[in-house]
Order: structure tokens, then sequence, then C-alpha cells
């Protein structure tokens, strides 16, 4: 008869593949090799008697008893992590240099950081709000310690999430119909400027740049104010804006993805390690 017993290993090496996505990423968030990771989850599946995850052609999926076992799976590490906690007579301190640009950090980290400070109220969070371009230099230099990024090229941490980007612009201005298309961009160097000039010069839409500015509120602004058609992430929308598309003459805009990364040499800090896994278990999507 085979154990029935969950070891932590097989559990921590479970839900860190389900947090970043894949078995490789998981080897990140628990400092094991791929080999590893594959080795404790099929452990894992041995003692429940079945699957937890299966692969399609793209993608790593939680089967329907993987979904079940995750939420225990959760609860059973975060009792874990808190009694090793109060037994060891151990508080978590420090200080967090957390980075976002403006309008993931209002969308997303608020709430984050808000039950995080509640739970550990002996961290201190510096918050820096600034272009994913440079909170990834900021990374790198070591200036920050975590960042919630728009990715670049290569996948640098864990990813999060896909964030839909949409044209938009104040209807009773029309600002899409006028030739060329005035365009509020954002700043040099961003990803999403890149995107949004390729796409236009792959469709040869004729288009001038009237506006440039990394601030998501500038951006609002320009289009509320029609100065311009403005390119807007699905978390910073605002009523007043029209989402635009194919009808107004508008390519369509790929989607950002979205992750978060974490300097060099920053493993094993209490409090970093918290406040990475607080935010992964609060922004990554649920289906894997």
């Amino acid at each position: 008869m085979r154990s029935r017993d969950l070891q932590i290993d097989w559990l921590k090496s479970f839900v860190a593949t389900v947090d970043a996505g894949s078995i490789s990423g998981a080897t990140r968030l628990v400092n094991r090799s791929q080999g590893a990771v594959s080795l404790q989850i099929q452990k894992l599946e041995t003692a429940i008697g079945g699957a937890v995850l299966y692969r399609d052609s793209r993608n790593l999926n939680l089967t329907p008893t993987g979904s079940e076992l995750l939420i225990y799976a959760r609860k059973i590490l975060k009792l874990h992590s808190e009694a090793l906690e109060v037994t060891s007579g151990a508080e978590i301190r420090g200080q967090i240099r957390l980075g976002a640009p403006e309008d993931y950090a209002q969308a997303y980290l608020s709430p984050v950081i808000r039950a995080f400070s509640q739970r550990y109220p002996n961290v201190e969070i510096l918050l820096t709000c600034e272009p994913s371009a440079s909170l990834i230099s900021q990374i790198e230099s070591g200036l920050l310690d975590l960042a919630l990024t728009t990715v670049h090229g290569n996948d640098r941490g864990t990813f999060l999430f896909s964030e839909a980007v949409h044209w938009v612009a104040t209807e009773s201005y029309e600002t899409w119909k006028k030739d060329p298309l005035p365009i509020a961009a954002h700043d040099e160097g961003s990803h999403i400027r890149k995107v949004v000039l390729e796409v236009l010069d792959q469709c040869e839409k004729r288009f001038k740049i009237v506006y440039q500015s990394p601030s998501t509120a500038g951006q609002i602004v320009a289009a509320t104010s029609g100065i311009g058609v403005a390119v807007l992430t699905q978390c910073s929308l605002t009523p007043e804006l029209k989402v635009l598309g194919k009808s107004e003459g508008l390519p369509h805009l790929p989607s950002m993805r979205v992750e978060i990364i974490r300097r060099k040499s920053s493993e094993n800090i209490p409090s970093l390690d918290a406040m990475h896994d607080e935010i992964i278990r609060a922004l990554r999507h649920s289906n894997v």
C-alpha cells in the first residue's frame, strides 16, 4: 500500500511549478534542479494516486485533482511557514525596495502591499513608480529588490499575467479620423511605444506623435482632451474613454506579458521572499 503522507518539499515543488508556469521556472523558486522538481512532483502524484499537472501543445495545466490539491497545498505551506516562524522566535523585518509602472501599481500592487503590511508590520516598503525599462535597469544595478514589469525580450523572472492594450480616445472629438493619426506616445525606449510604432508601420498607417510621456495620467489627459489617440493598458481605462479598434481603422495591439523580477543575490532574505511569494499568489492567474 502506497504512503499517503504529503511531504513539504513535494508540495513546495508543486506550488512553485504552478506559480512559475513551468518546471524549469520552478527551479528558481525552490532552488533545486529541474530533475529534482520533476521527481518531487512524480512522488506527489504517486502518493495521491493521480496526476496533478498535464501539458498540452503550449502550456502546463492543472488537472481537476491538481486544482483541488493546490488550495490545500497553499494552506499547508502557509501554516508550515508560520509554525517555523513562531517556534524559531524569528520575526520578519527589513526594507523592501519595490518597483512597478504607475498603472500596475495602482491596479494590482496596492491591495497586495496593503495585505502584506498588515501581516508584516515591521517590514518597510519603498515603492518606485517608473516605466518598465527603468525598473529593469534598477533591478540589474541593485537599486531595487523586486519589480513588476512588462517583459522586454527574454523572460527575466516569473510570469504573472498578460495585460491587454487598447487604442483609446474621447468619442466627441473623433480624433481617430484625422490623417495623419495624432498619437500620444510613451517615452522613448519603452516596450509599449516600440510595439505601437511597429504595428502602425506594418499596416502603413500615417501618424504623427503629438504628445510624449511615460505617465499614465498624461496619456489619459491627451486622450480626453482631444490632443490625440492614446494607448492604455486594460487596468488603466477610464469610463470617459472609447476603446478603438478595427471599425475605427486601427490595427490590433498585442497583449503585454507582465512578470515579477528580483535582483540577483536576493534569495533567502525573509522579507523579500515573503513579498515575492505574496505577489505571485495574488497576481498570477490561477490557470497555469
